[in-house]
């Protein structure tokens, strides 16, 4: 079996060198590197991740928590999220457990991983607590919880939820209903909240009785579409674009034209929202940017030993006016 002495011989180097060089050291001039890379290759040499994680007491591994991977939201987090990591160095490890308990006491505080993405925490969440009480780093992406402070890469879903209202109130409507996320999200919380302020900044009311809420998916949308139309609102503002998609559906199975019945506004700008069969008109912000931005605050949280304070990145999300949205009675 090749070693890295192997490698040190042939590249005239001492081990230790070609241990810094591979891991890209900035400490080790260019022109070692490259020789210590072409020694490597000609001998196909392939380091050794146990040794490295002995010597270093680190596993270049993070361990990526979500809850519910069958919305199709996640997927457009976890791609750039995982390229972001892979191009500091470190392999991306996905929890995909739905009992966040079960997560903490079994997998996440063994130290196998060097620290955790939080995508789908909880404001009920005890987990954030129990990682810094370990003193296991972590990063809050797209939604925060458990009251506790750390680092996130979230969006302003205040600023998003206003921004609906604001269209819709210049648009004209006045009988309005909201499909909400969950409440113990932060997502779902600031978003009704931001729309809510909205409407009242514009003297147009929501009564509890013209709001749902439920999980970020399909069915919510669907089943609370079929609801709300009762009260037959002109206009729906809904959680996320999943939600949306579902009341869609609803929509089109039950006869009511969008926009021209009603329109119907989403959030978070999915690529499934751009869609010709859709073409939701939604709140947008940078899907990708946002989890390269929480993939490289874990990094430096990680390689500052903690010791830095916590940092809140916020982007600010904007209107996209596709085709589901009109005045009211067109």
């Amino acid at each position: 079996m090749i070693t890295s002495r192997d490698v040190a011989r042939l590249a005239g180097v001492s081990q230790p060198t070609v241990s810094r060089a591979l891991r890209g050291d900035q400490r080790v001039s260019e022109d070692t590197r490259e020789k210590v890379r072409r020694a490597a290759e000609a001998l196909s040499y392939v380091p050794s991740e146990t040794g490295r994680s002995l010597s270093t007491r680190t596993t270049n591994r993070i361990g990526v928590v979500v809850t519910d991977l069958t919305n199709p939201f996640y997927p457009h987090l976890i791609g750039p999220l995982h390229d972001e990591l892979e191009r500091h160095g470190y392999r991306m490890m996905l929890f995909t457990e739905r009992d966040e308990t079960a997560v903490t006491s079994q997998r996440l505080l063994d130290r196998s991983i060097d620290g955790v993405v939080l995508a789908t925490a909880t404001v009920s969440s005890r987990l954030p607590e129990e990682l810094q009480r370990r003193e296991l780093p972590f990063v809050f992406l797209n939604r925060e919880g458990g009251g506790q402070s750390g680092d996130a890469a979230v969006v302003d879903n205040e600023l998003g939820g206003r921004l609906v209202a604001q269209e819709l109130a210049r648009l004209g409507h006045r009988d309005i209903a909201c499909i909400g996320g969950p409440s113990e999200t932060t997502t779902g919380r600031d978003r009704e909240m931001g729309f809510r302020l909205g409407l009242s900044e514009a003297g147009i009311a929501l009564p509890e009785t013209s709001v749902r809420r439920g999980p970020f998916d399909f069915d919510t949308g669907y089943r609370a579409l079929e609801e709300l139309l009762e009260a037959r609102p002109t206009a729906v503002f809904c959680g996320n674009d999943v939600i949306a998609i579902g009341a869609f559906n609803a929509a089109r199975r039950l006869g009511v034209r969008i926009p021209e019945d009603l329109t119907l506004i989403g959030f978070d700008d999915i690529p499934m929202a751009s869609w010709e069969t859709f073409d939701l008109t939604t709140v947008h912000y940078d899907l990708a940017a946002l989890a390269q931005t929480s993939a490289r605050l874990l990094v430096e949280r990680i390689e500052s030993d903690g010791r830095a304070e916590a940092r809140r990145t916020l982007f600010e999300p904007s209107l996209v006016l596709r085709s589901t949205h009109a005045s009211p009675g067109r």
